[in-house]
Protein backbone atom coordinates (compact mmCIF):
# COMPACT_ATOMS: atom_id res chain seq x y z
CA UNK A 1 0.00 0.00 0.00
CA UNK A 2 1.48 3.65 -0.80
CA UNK A 3 0.63 4.87 2.75
CA UNK A 4 2.44 1.91 4.19
CA UNK A 5 5.70 1.13 6.08
CA UNK A 6 8.74 -0.01 5.00
CA UNK A 7 11.52 -1.93 6.28
CA UNK A 8 15.10 -1.14 5.50
CA UNK A 9 16.94 -4.17 4.12
CA UNK A 10 18.24 -6.47 6.79
CA UNK A 11 17.84 -4.12 9.87
CA UNK A 12 15.24 -4.22 12.55
CA UNK A 13 14.28 -0.23 11.37
CA UNK A 14 10.22 -0.32 9.73
CA UNK A 15 9.45 3.48 8.66
CA UNK A 16 6.40 5.03 7.91
CA UNK A 17 7.05 6.04 4.14
CA UNK A 18 6.26 9.94 5.03
CA UNK A 19 9.33 11.04 7.48
CA UNK A 20 11.07 14.19 8.03
CA UNK A 21 13.96 16.18 5.67
CA UNK A 22 15.69 18.30 8.30
CA UNK A 23 17.78 20.78 6.63
CA UNK A 24 15.32 23.45 6.83
CA UNK A 25 15.80 23.51 10.78
CA UNK A 26 18.67 25.54 10.26
CA UNK A 27 18.77 28.88 9.14
CA UNK A 28 18.97 30.34 5.50
CA UNK A 29 20.33 27.78 2.72
CA UNK A 30 21.42 25.41 5.37
CA UNK A 31 23.35 27.79 7.59
CA UNK A 32 23.63 28.80 11.27
CA UNK A 33 20.93 28.18 13.56
CA UNK A 34 17.19 28.90 13.05
CA UNK A 35 15.99 32.17 13.93
CA UNK A 36 13.77 29.90 16.61
CA UNK A 37 15.29 26.99 17.79
CA UNK A 38 12.19 26.50 20.35
CA UNK A 39 9.76 26.10 17.52
CA UNK A 40 12.17 23.70 15.78
CA UNK A 41 11.98 21.53 18.74
CA UNK A 42 8.44 21.88 18.77
CA UNK A 43 8.29 21.01 14.78
CA UNK A 44 10.16 17.70 15.43
CA UNK A 45 8.14 16.59 18.52
CA UNK A 46 4.96 17.48 16.68
CA UNK A 47 6.67 15.30 13.70
CA UNK A 48 6.92 12.56 16.15
CA UNK A 49 3.57 12.88 17.39
CA UNK A 50 2.24 12.10 13.86
CA UNK A 51 3.77 9.06 12.96
CA UNK A 52 7.23 9.99 11.50
CA UNK A 53 9.78 7.48 12.70
CA UNK A 54 12.16 8.00 9.71
CA UNK A 55 14.20 11.26 10.31
CA UNK A 56 16.75 12.54 7.47
CA UNK A 57 19.59 14.87 8.72
CA UNK A 58 23.38 15.79 8.48
CA UNK A 59 25.50 17.60 10.70
CA UNK A 60 26.69 19.50 7.46
CA UNK A 61 23.45 21.07 7.97
CA UNK A 62 24.74 24.37 9.99
CA UNK A 63 27.08 22.92 10.05
CA UNK A 64 26.62 21.06 13.71
CA UNK A 65 22.85 22.63 13.60
CA UNK A 66 20.12 19.60 13.10
CA UNK A 67 21.97 17.12 15.26
CA UNK A 68 21.93 19.17 18.11
CA UNK A 69 18.05 20.43 17.78
CA UNK A 70 17.12 16.34 16.93
CA UNK A 71 19.22 15.75 20.17
CA UNK A 72 17.88 18.23 22.06
CA UNK A 73 14.19 17.50 20.75
CA UNK A 74 13.91 13.89 21.00
CA UNK A 75 17.13 12.63 22.97
CA UNK A 76 16.56 9.75 24.41
CA UNK A 77 15.33 8.83 21.29
CA UNK A 78 12.09 6.75 20.83
CA UNK A 79 12.74 2.55 20.09
CA UNK A 80 11.80 2.74 16.68
CA UNK A 81 13.32 5.91 15.23
CA UNK A 82 15.74 5.92 12.46
CA UNK A 83 18.10 8.69 12.04
CA UNK A 84 19.50 8.49 8.66
CA UNK A 85 22.28 11.14 8.34
CA UNK A 86 24.96 11.75 5.63
CA UNK A 87 28.81 12.13 5.41
CA UNK A 88 31.11 13.67 2.36
CA UNK A 89 30.46 16.65 1.98
CA UNK A 90 31.88 19.57 4.00
CA UNK A 91 30.31 23.66 4.38
CA UNK A 92 32.88 26.45 3.15
CA UNK A 93 33.45 29.71 4.93
CA UNK A 94 31.70 31.03 1.90
CA UNK A 95 28.30 28.74 2.98
CA UNK A 96 29.41 26.93 0.02
CA UNK A 97 29.45 22.90 -0.19
CA UNK A 98 32.42 20.92 -1.21
CA UNK A 99 33.93 17.48 -1.23
CA UNK A 100 35.16 15.81 2.42
CA UNK A 101 35.88 12.03 1.24
CA UNK A 102 39.19 11.45 2.85
CA UNK A 103 39.59 8.98 5.40
CA UNK A 104 40.74 11.48 7.79
CA UNK A 105 37.00 13.89 7.26
CA UNK A 106 34.61 10.96 7.15
CA UNK A 107 36.12 9.58 9.80
CA UNK A 108 35.57 13.05 11.69
CA UNK A 109 32.45 13.25 10.22
CA UNK A 110 31.23 9.66 11.57
CA UNK A 111 31.96 10.97 15.09
CA UNK A 112 30.71 14.85 14.97
CA UNK A 113 27.73 12.47 14.01
CA UNK A 114 27.61 10.34 16.50
CA UNK A 115 28.64 13.41 19.36
CA UNK A 116 25.89 15.65 18.18
CA UNK A 117 23.03 13.18 17.93
CA UNK A 118 24.49 10.94 20.99
CA UNK A 119 24.23 8.02 19.96
CA UNK A 120 26.45 4.94 20.44
CA UNK A 121 26.17 3.83 16.68
CA UNK A 122 24.63 5.68 13.91
CA UNK A 123 21.63 3.86 12.59
CA UNK A 124 22.24 4.39 8.63
CA UNK A 125 24.84 6.40 7.04
CA UNK A 126 24.46 7.58 3.26
CA UNK A 127 27.86 7.82 1.33
CA UNK A 128 26.89 11.44 -0.35
CA UNK A 129 29.34 11.51 -3.83
CA UNK A 130 28.94 13.86 -7.02
CA UNK A 131 29.05 17.15 -7.39
CA UNK A 132 27.56 20.03 -5.49
CA UNK A 133 24.42 19.91 -8.26
CA UNK A 134 24.51 16.55 -9.54
CA UNK A 135 25.80 13.16 -9.52
CA UNK A 136 29.31 13.24 -11.03
CA UNK A 137 30.49 9.36 -12.47
CA UNK A 138 34.13 7.84 -10.30
CA UNK A 139 34.87 5.23 -8.48
CA UNK A 140 33.73 5.43 -5.31
CA UNK A 141 35.75 2.42 -3.96
CA UNK A 142 37.89 4.75 -1.21
CA UNK A 143 35.61 6.86 0.88
CA UNK A 144 32.85 3.90 0.59
CA UNK A 145 35.85 1.64 1.75
CA UNK A 146 36.43 3.86 4.98
CA UNK A 147 32.75 3.80 5.68
CA UNK A 148 32.76 -0.30 5.55
CA UNK A 149 35.69 -0.11 8.09
CA UNK A 150 33.69 2.37 10.54
CA UNK A 151 31.15 -0.17 10.30
CA UNK A 152 33.17 -3.26 10.95
CA UNK A 153 34.36 -1.03 14.23
CA UNK A 154 30.22 -0.75 15.53
CA UNK A 155 29.88 2.72 15.11
CA UNK A 156 27.64 2.65 11.99
CA UNK A 157 24.69 0.12 11.72
CA UNK A 158 23.85 -0.10 7.83
CA UNK A 159 24.97 2.11 4.81
CA UNK A 160 23.31 3.89 1.73
CA UNK A 161 24.80 6.27 -1.08
CA UNK A 162 23.44 10.09 -2.02
CA UNK A 163 23.58 12.10 -5.40
CA UNK A 164 25.17 8.56 -7.00
CA UNK A 165 25.13 7.28 -10.49
CA UNK A 166 23.37 3.77 -11.30
CA UNK A 167 27.22 2.94 -12.00
CA UNK A 168 28.37 3.87 -8.27
CA UNK A 169 24.97 2.29 -6.98
CA UNK A 170 26.15 -1.37 -8.17
CA UNK A 171 29.54 -0.59 -7.46
CA UNK A 172 28.51 0.09 -3.83
CA UNK A 173 26.14 -3.08 -3.74
CA UNK A 174 29.24 -5.08 -4.64
CA UNK A 175 31.50 -3.95 -2.02
CA UNK A 176 28.85 -4.09 1.08
CA UNK A 177 24.94 -4.52 1.79
CA UNK A 178 23.08 -1.21 1.38
CA UNK A 179 19.76 -0.48 2.74
CA UNK A 180 18.91 2.99 0.84
CA UNK A 181 19.72 5.12 -2.08
CA UNK A 182 19.15 8.82 -1.74
CA UNK A 183 19.14 10.65 -5.50
CA UNK A 184 16.89 13.69 -6.87
CA UNK A 185 13.97 12.57 -8.27
CA UNK A 186 10.17 13.91 -8.76
CA UNK A 187 7.24 14.16 -10.81
CA UNK A 188 9.51 16.65 -13.53
CA UNK A 189 13.25 15.00 -12.71
CA UNK A 190 13.19 11.54 -13.52
CA UNK A 191 16.04 10.11 -14.70
CA UNK A 192 16.63 7.23 -12.10
CA UNK A 193 13.37 5.39 -13.15
CA UNK A 194 15.16 2.14 -13.70
CA UNK A 195 16.91 2.27 -10.99
CA UNK A 196 14.00 2.53 -8.68
CA UNK A 197 12.45 -0.45 -10.41
CA UNK A 198 15.83 -2.25 -10.25
CA UNK A 199 15.74 -1.66 -6.24
CA UNK A 200 12.54 -1.93 -5.70
CA UNK A 201 12.56 -6.07 -7.25
CA UNK A 202 15.55 -6.21 -4.25
CA UNK A 203 13.92 -4.57 -1.68
CA UNK A 204 16.35 -1.70 -1.55
CA UNK A 205 14.93 2.08 -0.39
CA UNK A 206 14.80 4.88 -2.71
CA UNK A 207 14.45 8.29 -0.87
CA UNK A 208 13.95 10.93 -3.20
CA UNK A 209 15.40 14.23 -2.23
CA UNK A 210 13.96 17.94 -3.70
CA UNK A 211 10.69 16.14 -4.44
CA UNK A 212 8.97 18.68 -5.29
CA UNK A 213 11.49 20.15 -7.33
CA UNK A 214 13.46 22.28 -5.14
CA UNK A 215 15.01 25.49 -5.73
CA UNK A 216 12.69 25.71 -8.60
CA UNK A 217 9.01 23.82 -7.47
CA UNK A 218 7.26 21.90 -9.78
CA UNK A 219 4.96 24.13 -12.06
CA UNK A 220 1.99 22.30 -13.75
CA UNK A 221 -1.22 23.01 -15.25
CA UNK A 222 -1.64 19.06 -15.19
CA UNK A 223 -0.81 18.91 -11.81
CA UNK A 224 -2.68 21.69 -10.39
CA UNK A 225 -5.95 20.63 -12.45
CA UNK A 226 -5.53 16.86 -10.86
CA UNK A 227 -5.12 18.53 -7.41
CA UNK A 228 -8.20 20.67 -7.83
CA UNK A 229 -10.19 18.01 -8.90
CA UNK A 230 -9.51 15.67 -5.65
CA UNK A 231 -9.47 18.71 -3.55
CA UNK A 232 -5.91 18.55 -2.21
CA UNK A 233 -2.82 21.09 -3.16
CA UNK A 234 -0.34 20.44 -5.75
CA UNK A 235 2.34 19.23 -3.28
CA UNK A 236 0.19 16.87 -1.61
CA UNK A 237 -0.41 15.17 -5.11
CA UNK A 238 3.28 15.68 -6.12
CA UNK A 239 3.96 13.77 -2.73
CA UNK A 240 1.26 11.13 -3.36
CA UNK A 241 2.36 10.52 -6.70
CA UNK A 242 5.91 9.93 -5.41
CA UNK A 243 4.32 7.16 -2.87
CA UNK A 244 2.19 5.73 -5.58
CA UNK A 245 5.46 5.65 -8.06
CA UNK A 246 6.55 1.94 -6.30
CA UNK A 247 6.41 0.76 -2.84
CA UNK A 248 9.95 1.54 -2.13
CA UNK A 249 9.99 4.92 -2.39
CA UNK A 250 10.27 6.76 1.25
CA UNK A 251 9.65 10.70 1.22
CA UNK A 252 11.64 13.29 3.64
CA UNK A 253 9.92 16.93 2.84
CA UNK A 254 11.61 19.07 4.71
CA UNK A 255 9.45 22.30 6.30
CA UNK A 256 9.89 24.69 9.28
CA UNK A 257 6.09 25.03 9.08
CA UNK A 258 4.34 22.88 11.55
CA UNK A 259 0.68 23.52 9.38
CA UNK A 260 2.85 22.37 6.24
CA UNK A 261 4.36 19.37 8.35
CA UNK A 262 0.48 18.05 8.50
CA UNK A 263 -0.26 18.81 4.82
CA UNK A 264 3.25 16.92 3.84
CA UNK A 265 1.35 13.64 6.31
CA UNK A 266 -1.68 14.34 4.25
CA UNK A 267 -0.04 12.83 1.35
CA UNK A 268 -0.14 9.28 2.59
CA UNK A 269 -3.79 9.17 3.37
CA UNK A 270 -5.50 9.06 -0.09
CA UNK A 271 -5.57 6.78 -3.31
CA UNK A 272 -4.82 8.58 -6.66
CA UNK A 273 -6.82 6.94 -9.94
CA UNK A 274 -5.24 5.56 -12.28
CA UNK A 275 -6.29 7.97 -14.69
CA UNK A 276 -4.37 10.37 -12.60
CA UNK A 277 -1.77 8.41 -12.45
CA UNK A 278 -1.50 8.27 -16.33
CA UNK A 279 -1.99 12.11 -16.08
CA UNK A 280 0.66 12.37 -13.56
CA UNK A 281 3.35 10.30 -15.66
CA UNK A 282 3.12 12.45 -18.83
CA UNK A 283 4.27 15.77 -16.87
Amino acid sequence: MQNGRFKFKGSNFTVARVGYGAMQLTGAHAWGPPDDIDAAVELLREAVALGVNHIDTADFYGPHVTNRIIKTALHPYPHDLAIVTKVGTRRTRDRGWAPAASKRELTKAVHDNLKNLDLDALHVVNLRVGAPLGPAEGSIERPLGVLIDLKEQGLIRHLGISNATAAQVRQAREMTEIVCVQNHYNLAHRADDGLIDELAEDGIAYTPYFPLGGFRPIQSAKLNKAAKDIGKTPHQVALAWLLHRSPNILLIPGTSSISHLRENMEAAKFRLTPETMQTLNSI
